[in-house]
C-alpha cells in the first residue's frame, strides 16, 4: 500500500507511464487536473487523482478519444452500462467496415488471377468501378446474398466457373466476329451456358442479374468484364433475349 499521498507530476508521470508533456496536455484540455499546488505553484496529485487518472487510462485502452473520456466523467449522469455499449457499437462498426474491405480485396485478388498484367492506373480503374458496383447498383441485401453464394461455392469453384467464363466470351466472341446470328444452335448452346454460370453467381436472382445487366450496358469495356465489352455483351444479351 501506498503510503505517500502526493506526488508530483514527474513522480506521477514515472508511476503512470504516461509523460510529463502528456499530463500537462490532459491539463490544459481540463482533462485531469492536479487537486492541490505547491506554494509554488507545481502539482501536486493526490490518491484520488490517481483513482481518476486510472479511469481516464481505462476508458483510453478501451478506444475513446480524450473529447469523449471528459464528457463522460464529467457527467453526474454517468454509466458505464451506457459506456460500454457506446463502445461496442463503434467497434461493430469498425469490423463491419473491415469486413466490407475484406470482401472487395478478395474480389479484387479473384480478378488479378485472371488479368495478369495490370497496370497502375488499370489497377485504380479496377478499385473505382467495383466501388461504383456497390454503391450505385447493388443493394446491401443484394450483396449479402452475393457473398452467402460465394461462401457456398467455395474459391476452388469460383476459380473454375470463371475459368471457364474467359473461355466463353472467346467463344461467344469468335461467333460474332464471324456474324453469326444469335438464333443460331451454336449461339443458343453458348448463351444457355452463359445463363447457367451467371445463375451459378447470382442464386438465380433475377434482381442481381438485372443489377449486374444494368451496369454492364451502362459501364461498357469496365475492368470487371474479363474482356468482354460493349458489342459482345450486345450480342450475348440478344442472344439470351431468344433463349425459351
Amino acid at each position: 500500500m501506498m503510503e505517500k499521498k502526493h506526488w508530483k507530476v514527474g513522480e506521477l508521470a514515472k508511476l503512470s507511464g504516461l509523460t510529463v508533456r502528456t499530463l500537462h496536455h490532459y491539463d490544459q484540455i481540463g482533462l485531469f487536473s492536479p487537486s492541490n499546488h505547491t506554494e509554488t505553484g507545481h502539482r501536486l496529485y493526490t490518491e484520488g487523482d490517481l483513482e481518476r487518472l486510472q479511469q481516464i487510462l481505462s476508458l483510453k485502452q478501451l478506444g475513446f478519444g480524450l473529447d469523449d473520456i471528459k464528457k463522460f466523467i464529467t457527467s453526474p449522469t454517468f454509466r458505464p452500462l451506457e459506456v460500454i455499449k457506446i463502445q461496442l457499437e463503434k467497434l461493430n462498426e469498425d469490423i463491419r467496415i473491415q469486413e466490407e474491405l475484406r470482401s472487395e480485396l478478395e474480389q479484387l485478388c479473384e480478378i488479378l488471377n485472371q488479368q495478369k498484367d495490370v497496370s497502375a492506373e488499370h489497377f485504380i480503374k479496377l478499385i473505382e468501378v467495383m466501388k461504383m458496383t456497390t454503391n450505385k447498383y447493388f443493394t446491401e441485401e443484394q450483396l449479402e446474398n452475393l457473398k452467402k453464394r460465394s461462401g457456398q461455392l467455395g474459391s476452388k469453384k469460383i476459380n473454375e466457373v470463371q475459368n471457364e467464363w474467359t473461355a466463353l466470351i472467346e467463344k461467344v466472341r469468335n461467333l460474332m466476329e464471324k456474324n453469326t446470328p444469335v438464333g443460331s444452335d451454336e449461339v443458343q448452346e453458348l448463351a444457355k451456358r452463359w445463363r447457367e454460370l451467371t445463375n451459378m453467381f447470382s442464386g438465380g436472382d433475377p434482381k442481381i442479374v438485372e443489377a449486374a445487366e444494368r451496369f454492364h450496358a451502362e459501364n461498357p469495356n469496365n475492368p470487371i468484364q474479363f474482356g468482354m465489352d460493349g458489342p459482345l455483351y450486345q450480342y450475348i444479351k440478344k442472344a439470351l433475349e431468344k433463349l425459351s
